[in-house]
């Protein structure tokens, strides 16, 4: 059917701005070799790799670097053999040991990992420190920094809409609907992908171990470990992370996959 311009009119404006979002959305999903599967992209990985450069700066100028240099050269060792692994040779990539109690990694846009020094002391071999080197690493190969900002943007834009939708029926009360309805995807859609996100780093870095020539049973044992040192109150369902006892099943059955 074709619509003339007094239909044009009459068309309400949620319906347009559902077709124009519905347009970007179409327009933003992108399929992802190395996970095989379709992601929702808004902005590009080189986009990224600036703020990542920033942040990166940030952080050393605010936590130490350790000054084990043992600790930092067992780290260069591992993170250049998995990244040699994973492919990804055209990032300038860095490893960091911080001078921090803290159990815990990262990664940043454009190959900055950082290792605390808690984790490194944690860890009882080589092995499960590629674990969790690959697992960072992984996060990198599937290009989950792009895609989670993506959905941050696209959760905000779909709130702003919503507001002015809404603004038609609900007047003063559009604001609050629309918030509400972005709690809902944030609780149905960005924590979700974030489980996700996890889950499928660990099995991109069960591989990325394995290729490197470490051994991919240390990343159960490495996560055995941590689960020993308790973890956060927050259930899995509100949580970016995935429960310990989910992750541990998941990761022994990508080592077995493995065999």
């Amino acid at each position: 059917m074709l619509f003339g311009p007094k239909a044009l009119v009459c068309l309400h404006r949620r319906t347009l701005l559902a077709g124009l979002t519905g347009g970007v959305v179409l327009a933003a999903c992108s399929e992802n070799a190395v996970t095989g599967r379709n992601q929702f992209m808004l902005v590009g990985d080189e986009q990224l790799q600036g703020l990542g450069a920033q942040a990166w700066a940030d952080l050393q100028a605010q936590t130490p670097v350790s000054e084990d240099s043992a600790a930092q050269a067992r780290l260069e060792e591992i993170g250049a053999r998995v990244a040699l692994a994973s492919g990804q040779s055209g990032l300038n990539w860095e490893f960091k040991v911080f001078d921090s109690p803290d159990v815990n990694a990262f990664v940043l846009p454009g190959g900055k990992v950082g290792f605390f020094k808690g984790l490194m002391d944690l860890a009882s071999s080589d092995d499960e420190l590629a674990a969790v080197m690959g697992h960072e690493v992984g996060h990198v190969q599937a290009r989950h920094a792009a895609e989670r900002m993506s959905q941050q943007m696209a959760v905000q834009l779909g709130v702003q809409v919503a507001a002015i939708a809404l603004s038609e029926e609900y007047g003063a009360n559009a604001n609050a609907i629309a918030a509400a309805l972005g709690m809902g995807a944030l609780y149905g859609v960005v924590l979700p992908y974030s489980r996700r996100h996890e889950f499928e780093a660990d099995s991109l870095g069960v591989g990325l171990m394995a290729n490197a020539a470490y051994r991919p049973a240390a990343a159960v044992s490495f996560w055995e470990r941590m689960s020993g040192q308790g973890g956060s109150s927050v259930p899995a369902l509100l949580s970016t992370h995935p429960s310990n006892d989910e992750r541990l099943t998941r990761l022994r059955e990508a080592v077995a996959g493995l065999s």
